[in-house]
């Protein structure tokens, strides 16, 4: 049998948005419309204040945290933002950096991705739905260049995830971890007085 489409849905899908109500529920035209506006000024702020060469002096502990504070993060204090962090934007609020949190340059921080668990052969992936969940960087923990963040993800307070490294896992306090999925490889040792 063949389900109903609501007339809100029918228009959206008519002007261009393709929403499906099993990825993202009832929409309405104003929650639609007000997505397009927040997205508009976010992009705007990650684009031209986030690499702006003129104020590249004040960028990365200054500038970046305080812009990705005013698109939603919670973050904390003396965070450091490295040049070309990318982050989803749309769930920026389930973001949490800690103080002294270090993100180097490249890094990608990402809060939702498609929900393959009841995926078969012969699914359309276009209709998954997606899995949200939070991404939670502890106090002084570093991110290395061009390092993925996946949902769900904590990253434990002091630990290390190495450059170019795949994060699919909490990785605990005060560890190194590296690799594609990152793995630990290392327990940071506890300084002898």
């Amino acid at each position: 049998m063949m389900k109903k489409l609501s007339l809100t849905y029918r228009l959206l899908k008519k002007i261009g948005f393709n929403y499906s109500e099993e990825e993202y529920g009832q929409v309405s035209i104003w929650q639609v419309i007000r997505k397009v506006l927040k997205t508009y000024k976010d992009a705007f702020l990650l684009k031209f204040v986030m690499n702006s060469w003129l104020l590249s002096p004040l960028l990365p502990r200054k500038i970046r945290p305080a812009v990705l504070k005013s698109i939603g993060c919670k973050v904390g204090k003396d965070v450091f933002v490295g040049d070309h962090v990318k982050i989803d934007s749309g769930h920026a609020d389930l973001i949490v950096l800690e103080d002294h949190v270090h993100i180097t340059g490249g890094c990608r921080l990402l809060c939702h991705q498609r929900d393959l668990s009841d995926y078969c052969v012969g699914d359309d992936s276009a209709k998954l739905g997606y899995k949200l969940a939070a991404i939670h960087l502890k106090k002084g923990c570093l991110i290395g260049m061009e390092s993925m963040i996946l949902p769900g993800v904590t990253v434990g307070e002091g630990a290390i995830v190495g450059a170019g490294s795949l994060v699919t896992k909490d990785i605990p306090d005060w560890t190194i971890a590296t690799g594609r999925p990152a793995k630990v490889v290392k327990q940071i040792p506890i300084r002898e007085r």
